[in-house]
């Protein structure tokens, strides 16, 4: 199911666009990755202009920084317990930025992009 990522149809003033062609394939998007709990899954995408993204499927493990004391653990990822883009990620599991996830360490808040960097950074809470 592709997605179209073109050109708005409201003016800034709210006014309507006239249209002028149809769509294009370089304006196609891409599904999200719904980065879900489970054994690690990675895919490579070429992107335009050459460049890859390192879609994240499933993650097994995240990267915990303690900001306490400045060490980085890689530590397994138990469960979704919030998730700001959607009530219910946090149900399915799927890890987005800002979503915060319970560790072997703690809770942890998610500051990478995992569909889209390929790797889950955190960032532990204090309790």
């Amino acid at each position: 199911m592709p997605i179209w990522q073109g050109r708005s149809r409201r003016k800034a003033t709210g006014g309507r666009y006239k249209h002028f062609r149809k769509h294009r394939k370089r304006e196609m998007g891409r599904p999200f990755a719904e980065t879900k709990i489970g054994k690690t899954k990675v895919v490579a995408v070429r992107t335009k202009g050459g460049g890859v993204k390192v879609k994240l499927y499933q993650a097994e493990y995240a990267n915990v920084s303690d900001p306490g004391s400045g060490e980085t653990k890689r530590v397994k990822i138990i469960d979704v317990i919030e998730s700001p883009a959607h009530p219910h990620y946090s149900k399915r599991n799927i890890i987005t930025k800002g979503s915060i996830i319970k560790t072997e360490l703690g809770d942890a808040r998610v500051t990478s992009r995992p569909g889209q960097n390929g790797v889950v950074n955190a960032v532990l809470l204090k309790r």
